[in-house]
């Protein structure tokens, strides 16, 4: 999807905003987009456009880039202007030392009923690897672990979870067309899902433990191999 395709988007949904259009409206709508893969590292937000797409004054887009800059999504380049961000190798090992305290936390002590979400979530991901459709498994696996933490039942933490899951798309872009690192996620996530039929939240949480901690390995080795 190009940026002029996201821009189309946007208008559209500005038309319809049921409220003001704020910062934190225009920050969401940005985030929304690139946690759905819309805007890739890289690309590069025109503050002219943007602001005419949504119908908002250059102050509140940059009330709102401010806002994601402070989340890692975005960043400003002095003369360029302001861009999609290139998570490092050090923003990954961030995004995973929260995950890894937030999502193991929502399985063992969720009093929510989860699994519902979840089936459904597992039986659309295993359609797309039937179909090697590697953007759908890859955002069945977002999804997947939403819908972890939505069983907290803690608007914080969804939200924190959303900031988390943007930054994520843009570190799954190394990823992009490698089946091989998303394949094996569908299988562990169906697993999640059965030791939490069986009750057996603690040994869901063990085990997502390990699956961040290896999920954190293949994305830092991708990252060094780019360097290289």
């Amino acid at each position: 999807m190009t940026f002029e395709d996201v821009l189309r988007g946007l208008t559209a949904v500005a038309k319809t905003a049921p409220h003001a259009q704020t910062g934190l409206w225009v920050a969401g709508m940005l985030r929304d987009r690139i946690a759905a893969g819309q805007l890739s590292p890289g690309t590069k937000l025109s503050e002219e456009a943007l602001g005419r797409a949504l119908g908002v004054s250059r102050n509140t887009l940059r009330e709102a880039f401010t806002m994601l800059g402070s989340e890692h999504i975005i960043t400003r380049i002095p003369n360029r202007g302001v861009f999609v961000a290139r998570p490092s190798a050090e923003d990954i090992r961030e995004i995973y030392r929260v995950r890894r305290y937030l999502e193991p936390a929502a399985l063992s002590w969720s009093a929510a009923d989860g699994p519902g979400r979840l089936e459904d979530i597992v039986a659309a991901a295993r359609a797309a690897k039937a179909a090697g459709d590697i953007p759908a498994m890859a955002g069945a696996n977002q999804d997947f672990h939403s819908a972890v933490v939505a069983m907290t039942g803690s608007e914080r933490l969804n939200t924190l979870m959303g900031q988390v899951l943007a930054e994520m798309r843009l570190v799954f872009h190394a990823m992009a067309a490698n089946p091989a690192f998303h394949e094996p996620y569908v299988e562990d996530n169906a697993h999640i899902l059965e030791l939490l039929r069986l009750g057996r939240r603690d040994e869901a949480a063990r085990f997502m433990t390990d699956y961040l901690r290896r999920a954190e390995a293949q994305l830092l080795a991708a990252v060094d191999r780019d360097a290289a």
